[in-house]
């Protein structure tokens, strides 16, 4: 039973609207950017100074992913015994345990240890995240504020980007740990002011999850192409995320200043694609917008291969823009078709099936680059798998949303009676539908 008291003191320093939205796209940037994808944009340096091959520098990317992995089949447990904020507080705080070890890593094994903490603390903050960002403002942005999450991500791989690119120019290869003492010293200060600021009612906890939130995740609509689809985009972005700058430097003979100003844009471009791609899935629907989307990075890392400076940078913002758009609209519509009490473990089951695939990618992706010398076939797999999920996008209902039925005019009325919004929320594939005038009243 929940302390009267205690929730009083959580309604009392919520922060909501705009302002929780900009605190919680900080709180992505931390949970994705500096705890997931800073790795990816060091790793030339991490392997160069630590003499690591491209495999065995690609097994540290998994064992990130691996916790990942393990943090979803705990928020699928935790879900039904502790809120999600309390969850999403949990994860902040082992995130940032992760920075220090990285910080402090002398070599493989201790920085092994820090990407795990950094992979597990990522995976409690992240999946809570998107409902606690929706439920800060209004039900009809419900869609953008999870599109701003994306932003924050996008927003932190800039800064990943250019902090790396200064320091490795700067002060070396072997530099590469003050970049995660800076993302430290930042996230511990995002970490207080969350804390402090941000709060989320929950009336209810999870039920009838199922093992590893799968019980709660068969209740959403079109949920087997739905994991599909997030299977496979975690199987072909970081085939192309985690070695983005060293296909550049080391294929294509860049710079290390010129691979991180295009990991750079990489990050600016996601800023907008969240936000872009979600405004545009609630005009044509999330099943058109992800197979644009997955048809898109076919076509970009297939035409980012010759390395030709202008045109890869200019398509490294297209690779931003996808990047952000597919887990941005992925994650709106689970969001949109899940009440709170299914959302934590409906959400934490598709990311167990997310993670698995992020478990592979890395591993296969160095593997596939040192048997063959070079990086092309790793993109190429990656615009293959592409294909595969725009198919898979082609089995979601075409509408997010069931259309509502028209509302018959009563007796005497000769003018048609307007059909009242509705708030949908979806348990057990019913539709409990609450008018906007009753929900007032509430």
């Amino acid at each position: 039973m929940s302390d009267p008291r205690s929730e009083a003191q959580t309604r009392q320093r919520r922060l909501t609207g705009a302002a929780a939205v900009v605190l919680m796209a900080l709180v992505a940037a931390l949970a994705q950017s500096f705890g997931r994808f800073t790795y990816g944009v060091l790793l030339p340096a991490v392997r160069d100074d630590l003499g690591l091959s491209n495999t065995v520098a690609g097994s540290l990317a998994t064992v990130n992913m691996a916790a990942y992995l393990v943090g979803s089949l705990i928020v699928a447990a935790a879900s039904s015994r502790f809120r999600l904020l309390s969850v999403m507080r949990v994860g902040m705080v082992i995130a940032i345990i992760g920075q220090a070890l990285a910080t402090i890593s002398p070599g493989p094994v201790v920085l092994g240890l820090g990407l795990f903490a950094q992979g597990l603390g990522g995976a409690l903050t992240w999946i809570p995240a998107p409902v606690i960002t929706a439920d800060a403002i209004a039900p009809e942005r419900r869609g953008l504020a999870v599109g701003f999450l994306g932003a924050g991500m996008g927003l932190g791989v800039v800064f990943a980007g250019q902090l790396s690119g200064f320091v490795r120019s700067t002060m070396g290869d072997s530099s590469w740990r003050t970049v995660y003492f800076v993302q430290l010293i930042i996230g511990a200060a995002l970490v207080a002011v969350v804390l402090l600021a941000i709060g989320h009612r929950q009336d209810r906890l999870s039920s009838r999850t199922g093992l590893g939130g799968f019980g709660a995740l068969r209740r959403v609509p079109g949920w087997v192409p739905l994991v599909s689809a997030f299977f496979v985009f975690g199987l072909l972005y970081l085939l192309v995320i985690s070695f983005l700058t060293t296909r550049l430097e080391d294929d294509s003979g860049w710079t290390s200043g010129q691979a991180s100003l295009a990991f750079t844009l990489v990050g600016v471009a996601m800023i907008f694609g969240g936000p872009l791609f979600i405004s545009l899935s609630e005009r044509i629907g999330a099943r058109s917008t992800l197979a644009m989307s997955f048809g898109g990075w076919a076509v970009v890392t297939t035409l980012i291969l010759p390395g030709w400076l202008a045109p890869t940078l200019g398509l490294s913002v297209a690779v931003g823009l996808l990047f952000a758009s597919m887990p941005s609209v992925l994650t709106a519509y689970v969001v949109n078709n899940t009440g709170t009490d299914d959302y934590g473990p409906a959400f934490a089951a598709v990311t167990f099936s997310f993670g698995i695939a992020q478990m592979i990618s890395p591993q296969l992706g160095g593997f596939i680059a040192d048997a063959a010398g070079s990086f092309t076939p790793v993109f190429l797999l990656s615009a293959s798998l592409a294909v595969v999920g725009m198919f898979a996008s082609f089995g979601l209902p075409r509408r997010d949303r069931p259309g509502f039925p028209t509302v018959t005019a009563p007796e005497g009325v000769s003018e048609p009676v307007a059909t009242p919004e509705p708030d949908w929320r979806f348990v057990n594939m019913t539709f409990d539908v609450i008018a906007a005038d009753v929900r007032e009243a509430r």
